[in-house]
């Protein structure tokens, strides 16, 4: 972290990732009830309720499963062709959306909108993850 202001111009902000706590759990559970959502993010749910990393190129947050529990109810699944159901579990700091499909494949908004075009973003959630902790580690 030495070396973030240097080479950012600005000190590091609060990046956090949270574990999962009963509450967090329950709302797991609750998300499940309400739709059906791919096996990948209910044991991610299961270990972390949320992540809210700003400081990750222009920002990375995954949503919590109330959060995206409200989302479903407010917006309902993304519409992402190909896919019967894809939840929005995630976005970045220029509002852009990911979305995990119930073929396994995770899905980036084309714009910061829950109606515009989705494209593949990574192959499954591990690889998201994956993606995700390469650019923490090329920031450090």
């Amino acid at each position: 972290m030495s070396a973030f202001l240097p080479t950012h111009g600005f000190p590091p902000g609060h990046n956090t990732v949270t574990l999962a706590t009963g509450n967090s759990r329950r709302a797991t559970g609750a998300l499940v009830d309400l739709t059906p959502i791919h096996s990948d993010l209910t044991t991610l749910y299961r270990v972390i309720s949320e992540a809210r990393l700003p400081d990750v190129d222009n920002g990375y947050f995954i949503h919590s499963a109330a959060t995206a529990g409200r989302h479903v109810r407010e917006y309902g699944p993304a519409r992402i062709e190909g896919e019967s159901i894809a939840l929005v579990f995630a976005s970045d700091g220029a509002g852009c959306l990911f979305a995990v499909g119930d073929s396994g494949q995770v899905w980036k908004s084309t714009t910061a909108s829950w109606s515009g075009d989705f494209e593949v973003a990574a192959a499954g959630l591990q690889d998201f993850l994956e993606q995700l902790g390469r650019r923490i580690a090329n920031q450090l």
